[in-house]
């Protein structure tokens, strides 16, 4: 018999409502609450089984072992983040790479002062494509490591970068979808080794729709300049109806891949590839948090405090299965 982990999500968009899928398919996990700062509309979502409140119902927060913070990270999760980390055990999915060990510390100091376990940065990069990072680089040593994203003709959608452009005054929604440069990832996996920037690896596409009487010149200025999110890259920005932006571009498909080229011996070529396929973005970050809250519950237990990334956490912390069951199955 698995301990139940008690789940509650807080703010509901399409990684929380992939976190609600994810649950259902972790026999040991139960949510128990949503809080979002618009419950009316949450709780006619369908699908939505439990109670939901504001988010600044702490006390309906006490009810759950961790809560899942599914807000986005330009402006809520640094907000959000310590907040909850103050009363709970919390799992987001931090996605400002230049950002993220300033961020790290401020939700280390305050989970560690409140005595609860906080992991940050969780998803598929940050996250998964992070640790393959540190894999490969130990396993290779000397090697240089690469990621791309968007292989596909179609590039794939980034959920933060997204966000990201939503939050600018006068835009109504917005996709973002990412695209490598084909010639790149050849480069890299003919054992050249090239030295290569972030615009040199992928370029960015914006589909924007704006308020009636915005600046588009002023939008689109401030997206291409937007540091840490598009200053780095070519970006492309199309200013579409609301109307053409779901007919053409609802799609949340997305896909990418770290590579660590380097050599062993006297010289010898030496790759190490991963590879993901999503064809829901949203709903791949909620699976992989989902999995690092039984993992949150599991350190919480063992007394341990503080901040901690996909570097820190054992593999067998995730499972579901016995030790047992994972060195006769997976080992």
């Amino acid at each position: 018999m698995h301990n139940t982990v008690k789940i509650a999500i807080i703010g509901y968009g399409n990684v929380g409502r992939g976190v609600v899928k994810a649950l259902k398919r972790n026999p040991d996990m139960e949510l128990v609450c949503i809080l979002s700062r618009s419950p009316a509309r949450v709780k006619n979502e369908p699908g939505v089984t439990v109670p939901v409140f504001a988010e600044d119902n702490l006390n309906e927060l006490k009810k759950a072992d961790v809560a899942i913070l599914c807000s986005g990270s330009k402006d809520d999760l640094p907000v959000q983040g310590p907040f909850y980390a103050k009363h709970i055990n919390t799992i987001d999915s931090y996605d400002n790479h230049s950002n993220a060990l300033p961020y790290f510390k401020a939700m280390d100091e305050v989970a560690g002062k409140a005595g609860t376990v906080s992991c940050v940065s969780i998803g598929w990069d940050p996250g998964t494509f992070s640790l393959q990072r540190v894999l490969s680089n130990a396993l290779i040593p000397g090697s240089k490591i690469y990621g791309f994203h968007g292989i596909g003709p179609d590039g794939g959608i980034s959920m933060g970068h997204s966000d990201a452009i939503r939050r600018i005054a006068g835009v109504q929604d917005a996709r973002q979808y990412t695209h490598a440069i084909p010639g790149a990832i050849e480069s890299v996996r003919s054992g050249e080794n090239p030295e290569l920037k972030s615009g040199d690896m992928h370029w960015r596409e914006c589909f924007v729709v704006v308020k009636e009487g915005a600046d588009t010149g002023a939008i689109e200025r401030e997206i291409k300049n937007m540091s840490g999110y598009f200053a780095p890259y070519k970006t492309v920005v199309h200013f579409v109806s609301q109307e053409e932006l779901d007919a053409k571009y609802s799609g949340f498909h997305h896909d990418g891949l770290v590579i660590g080229s380097g050599t062993t011996g006297e010289g010898n070529l030496a790759l190490i590839e991963y590879r993901n396929i999503w064809d829901s973005n949203p709903e791949a970050t909620a699976n992989i948090m989902v999995a690092h809250a039984r993992a949150a519950k599991r350190l919480a237990n063992e007394n341990r405090r503080g901040a901690f990334t996909i570097f820190d956490i054992p593999p067998a912390y995730l499972s579901l299965h016995s030790r047992e069951e994972l060195i006769s199955k997976f080992l």
